[in-house]
This record gives structure tokens, C-alpha cells and sequence, in this order.
């Protein structure tokens, strides 16, 4: 995913440049920038962040950093933010998005007298550069931004600083926020509306779906209108968002509670304790046992001082270990009992296969699972949620093409997403056989959009029943 912090303050900033961009961690692990820019022009710092986290990398650019402008990144993937000199003047510009055209917009660039994109060590071209040089085919800076959001497929957020300010533009169909915030003598601009709250910050106002806005140090002046459609991701909410963000005004947290709440509603199960797969499933969990008045419990406990988030390594190996390593059982509230364990969502089902045989060994008498959202049918087109190659990563999607075959018609999976339809119970049942579990129960979708509490065409629900 990744995530952004942008400053534009009348003194130094890059005491709340650093601590607003460290507040992004958790949506990323692969590397860290900031860029400011002061009296001596422009100033640049990025750091890989895999074994490090970004506050150990960055202590002593904090020390030799000046500016009265910056932004700062969170990347999962590409060296960012990055400084580049065109016909706009220098300006330093960092992203939030996925290009899913990436290779015809290059081909296109190329053919229209584009030389060259420098390679990453993969071999790929960052998707921030090319994001930069599409902007930089209009005359104007605003309209290139606006070019580059019609011409990506996916999505795509972005900051850019000048000398002169800090330009904002949420993505188009709003797929991800933007949150400003303000303070006596600064103004922020960040992913995270939490991010700036300790930093003296109040929320000034979200932008809108497609809103450009430039920021300076006395305010924030709208350059593009927001526009009236919106399809923000609703996993921003079930798992991305930290807990103590809100979007579009919704919390994160209550949210989940609210989640916890109508998975209860609906359920049957006797277990002794319900508990949550630490983080995000602890919420969910709340929400749960406050409705059903079975006890919450912590029956393992998430290490983590010093190991990565277990969904960002590369390698699925790599993944499973990892995730292993960090849950260290307790064991007098794992013996003998039954579990109702609420986890975020069921995707590859490895890991919460290999947690449920984990508690089982270590005397689970009973392991009901219930994930906080439907079954996932179809791979993010948007914001790179998982990073599977092929949707037959999915367990819902390998276990429809055993029943199926490979060509499988749109409305045949429309069925599978049906919590009514024989097709969707048969597919939840041989999960529950395949991973062990004693009984399973995912969130309904109808439920789900209710515990947000947004109008339902405002969010994008790609993922779970395929309608864009």
C-alpha cells in the first residue's frame, strides 16, 4: 500500500515532517523518503527500511535536514519520494497507487519521443517516475495531474512540492484519503488523519475525490473541485487503517466494533472465548464478545519489537514463518477450551490454517473462525491489497475452479458471492475442511457496508462480489 506525510510550516519542518511520515509504518516496510526544501533548494534522504524501522534509518538526516517544506513516504515498493527538473521548475513528488496500464502508457511515452526510465534493481520502472513524466507533458502542473489521474488505470494519489508549496490530489474516485490538517503557523497534508493529531495538528477537512489543492504555510487553497463519485476502499477500514484513524469521518476502530457486533448477531456458537488474530482482528473481536457476552481473551500474543508485518515479504515461505514466529501461545487460555477467533480476512488461508493447527497443539478443543469480511473472489485492481500474481492465489478461486473448471462465467461467480445461494454455503464448507476449522462463518456484505455506515455506492467493494 504505502503511505504519505506532507508539511508546510513558517519555521523548520522537519521535526513533524519526520514523526508524521514514522506514523505511516504500518502501511509499508520496504522503504522510507523525505524531501524538503529551504534556503540551500532541495534536500533528499531515502533509506531501505526491511530490517530497520524508519526512525532508526532517518535519526541523522532529522539532524542535518532543513526546510520549511516537505513530504515524506512510507513505500512498499519503489525508491521515493523523487526529485525531478522539467518545464515546471524542480519539484520533488511522491505517490499512493497502482498503474495497471503501466507497460501501454511506457509504450505510448516511447513512441511519442520519450527517451528513457531509469530501472529499478528488479528490473521495473517506478511507477513514481512515470507518474512524473506524465505530468510533465501539459504546460501546466494542475492539468498534468489531472492528465496523469484520466490516463492511469488503477488509482493513483500524489503530493508534489515546489519551492513555492506542497500540491495534493486525491485520487480521482477517491479509492484513498487525504487528510489536512493545521495548526498556528503549518499545514498538513497526510494518508493517515491520526498521523498529525500528536503533533499539535487539528483536522482541518478530507479532500474529495479528485480535489487538487495547493498548501503553503497560510493555508490550503483548492485548485481542482472535488468530484461527486467516490469508491473508497472499504479494507481501509477492516485492515489497513491503524485504529485510531477515521475516514471520511467514519472511525476506524467503531467500525470494527460494528463489524464484531453483526458477526455475533448472526451466529450460533457456544465458544468459552472469542478472541482476535492480533492486530486487526482484536477490534473485530470486541465487538463481538460486547454483543454476544462471550468473553474476550488473548489466548496468544503478538511479538513484535522486532518482526515485520507477515504479509509484506515476497516470498509466501517467508510469509508463513514470520507470521508463525510472532504469536506465542498462553496456554491456560488455549487448554481444553472452545475458541471463536475473528481474523481480518481469509485470503491465501495458510497463515489462519496454520494458526488454527497451532492452537490445536496447543490443546484447542474447538476453533471457530469468522472473518470480519465476505469471502475474497477477486484480486485488488487498485491498491495492490494483496500481492498475489494470479487470482488462483485466492483458496475462494482455486476451490471454485476445482467445482468449476478454469473458465468460470460472471454469473457464475456472482453465485459464489451469494451468502443465500447452495453454490456459496458448498464453497464455505470445503474451506472449513481444508483448513480445519470447527466451524466457519464469514461477514456478510450487506453487513459489512452497514457497519461503515456510508451510502453503499460510495465504496469499493471490488473484491468481494466484483462490481467496480
Amino acid at each position: 500500500m504505502g503511505g504519505f506525510f506532507g508539511v508546510a510550516s513558517k519555521t523548520d519542518c522537519v521535526f513533524d515532517l519526520f514523526f508524521g511520515t514514522d506514523y505511516h509504518s504500518h502501511l509499508g516496510t520496504r522503504r522510507g523518503g523525505m524531501a524538503v526544501y529551504g534556503k540551500t533548494g532541495f534536500d533528499r534522504a531515502i533509506h531501505n527500511i526491511e530490517n530497520s524501522p524508519f526512525r532508526t534509518k532517518f535519526e541523522k538526516d532529522v539532524n542535518s535536514m532543513e526546510g520549511n517544506l516537505g513530504i515524506g513516504c512510507i513505500s512498499d515498493y519503489e525508491p521515493q519520494p523523487l526529485i525531478v527538473r522539467s518545464h515546471h521548475g524542480t519539484y520533488a513528488i511522491t505517490t499512493i497507487g497502482k498503474i495497471n496500464n503501466l507497460d501501454e502508457i511506457v509504450k505510448s511515452m516511447f513512441d511519442s519521443g520519450h527517451s528513457h526510465f531509469l530501472e529499478m534493481s528488479g528490473g521495473d520502472i517506478n511507477a513514481t517516475e512515470l507518474v512524473a513524466a506524465i505530468i510533465n507533458q501539459k504546460e501546466h502542473l494542475v492539468e498534468g495531474i489531472q492528465y496523469a489521474q484520466e490516463l492511469i488505470e488503477g488509482s493513483m494519489t500524489l503530493l508534489i512540492m515546489t519551492p513555492k508549496a506542497i500540491y495534493a490530489a486525491r485520487d480521482r474516485m477517491g479509492r484513498t484519503p487525504i487528510s489536512i490538517g493545521k495548526k498556528a503557523d503549518s499545514y498538513c497534508a497526510s494518508f493517515e488523519s491520526f498521523a498529525y493529531l500528536n503533533l499539535g495538528y487539528t483536522e482541518d477537512r478530507e479532500l474529495g475525490p479528485g480535489e487538487i489543492v495547493a498548501i503553503t504555510p497560510e493555508g490550503v487553497q483548492t485548485l481542482c473541485q472535488p468530484g461527486k463519485e467516490m469508491k473508497i476502499c472499504t479494507f481501509l477500514w477492516i485492515y489497513y487503517g491503524y485504529p485510531s484513524s477515521s475516514y471520511e469521518g467514519i472511525s476506524v476502530e467503531k467500525m470494527r466494533y460494528n463489524c464484531g457486533e453483526k458477526l455475533a448477531e448472526r451466529d450460533d456458537a457456544k465458544p468459552d472465548i472469542v478472541a482476535g488474530v492480533p492486530d486487526s482482528g482484536t477490534a473485530h473481536a470486541i465487538g463481538y464478545s460486547n454483543t454476544s457476552g462471550i468473553p474476550f481473551s488473548r489466548p496468544f500474543i503478538k511479538y513484535t519489537p522486532t518482526w515485520p508485518r507477515s504479509f509484506t515479504p515476497t516470498m509466501q515461505e517467508k510469509r508463513k514463518q514470520i507470521a508463525k514466529m510472532k504469536l506465542i501461545p498462553v496456554h491456560d487460555l488455549i487448554h481444553n477450551k472452545s475458541l471463536l477467533l475473528i481474523d481480518d480476512s481469509i485470503v491465501r488461508g495458510t497463515q489462519l490454517g496454520e494458526t488454527t493447527e497451532f492452537l490445536y497443539q496447543s490443546g484447542a478443543k474447538e476453533v471457530h473462525i469468522r472473518p470480519a469480511c465476505p469471502p475474497i473472489l477477486y484480486g485488488c485492481k487498485y491498491l495492490n491489497f494483496s500481492r498475489s500474481t494470479s487470482e488462483m492465489d485466492l483458496i475462494t478461486r482455486r476451490i471454485i475452479a476445482e467445482k468449476e473448471g478454469d473458465q468460470v462465467e460472471a454469473s457464475v461467480l456472482a453465485e459464489y458471492a451469494d451468502p443465500e445461494s447452495d453454490r456459496y454455503k458448498d464453497m464455505v464448507e470445503t474451506i472449513r475442511k481444508q483448513l480445519n476449522f470447527t466451524s466457519l462463518r464469514f461477514h456478510r456484505l450487506d453487513d459489512m457496508i452497514e457497519s461503515v455506515g456510508m451510502d453503499p455506492c460510495k465504496l469499493c467493494t471490488y473484491c468481494w462480489n466484483g462490481k467496480e
